[in-house]
């Protein structure tokens, strides 16, 4: 069943069943903010990218009829709790903090955490290297929690609602450095824009703050939807549905166990 774009969340509420894992459709929400290559609006006002062709492959495989359902980033797990959207696929990782509050499913990706800063400063992604330096971070983000664990001691954090306005303060020399997804800043730095920066590396893993992976967030209960999710991604990993998908967006496996 083919996943069809919702880009007004007002309709996707208006249209809100209950009882998501038995529901005709199942709302799936994803960041109303572009994270390239993962997910954006096309000029048509599309959603495309890696994630949103994996979110329609799962849901094909486990048998799902899924509706993409934008939703600003720093509200999605109270929409999500509060029964707007039935499940959250939006590049969100699997931690400790957020188990608390919600469910996941099993990983349908995992990436390392880099710092990146302009081509020509000497930075490594260590607290002693960044230690007087202006970080951009993206609000509500296991990055934003890892840079204050981190540091927040020695560097200045700043923080933006979207990485697209920290990358683009990064371009213009307001910050020194930033850090995000590596797969998503290599997309940047592989951009006109982003041709200034290159990845410094990845930073220490901390699992308790950086997560086992990104994985789609369930409400607590709803075990028959993440079966049917969990399901699904076996599904797409066995068959190489998920390879097939990666291969056209990146040169490297973006998913381990």
């Amino acid at each position: 069943m083919k996943t069809k774009a919702l880009v007004a969340l007002g309709l996707a509420t208006a249209m809100m069943t209950t009882g998501a894992a038995s529901a005709e459709e199942v709302k799936i929400g994803i960041a109303a903010e572009p994270y390239p290559p993962f997910a954006s609006l096309d000029a048509s006002g599309t959603w495309v990218g890696w994630e949103v062709e994996v979110i329609d492959a799962i849901c094909t495989a486990a048998n799902l009829d899924c509706v993409i359902t934008p939703v600003a980033w720093d509200g999605i797990i109270p929409s999500l709790t509060g029964q707007q959207i039935d499940a959250i696929m939006a590049s969100m990782s699997i931690t400790e903090e957020r188990l608390k509050t919600i469910d996941f499913s099993d990983p349908y990706y995992n990436t390392p955490a880099v710092i990146v800063a302009d081509k020509s400063m000497d930075i490594a992604p260590t607290p002693e290297s960044l230690a007087g330096k202006i970080i951009g971070i993206q609000a509500s983000t296991i990055h934003q929690a890892y840079a204050n664990a981190y540091f927040g001691d020695a560097a200045e954090i700043r923080v933006y609602q979207t990485q697209d306005e920290a990358n683009q303060d990064l371009f213009a020399g307001r910050i020194d450095a930033t850090q995000a997804d590596s797969i998503a800043m290599a997309d940047f730095v592989g951009s006109d824009t982003g041709s200034c920066c290159e990845i410094k590396g990845p930073v220490a893993n901390d699992e308790s703050i950086l997560g086992r992976g990104v994985g789609a967030g369930v409400r607590k209960g709803d075990d028959a939807l993440r079966d049917s999710l969990n399901a699904g991604i076996a599904a797409v990993l066995a068959d190489g549905t998920h390879a097939e998908i990666t291969s056209r967006y990146f040169t490297t496996s973006i998913y381990s166990e």
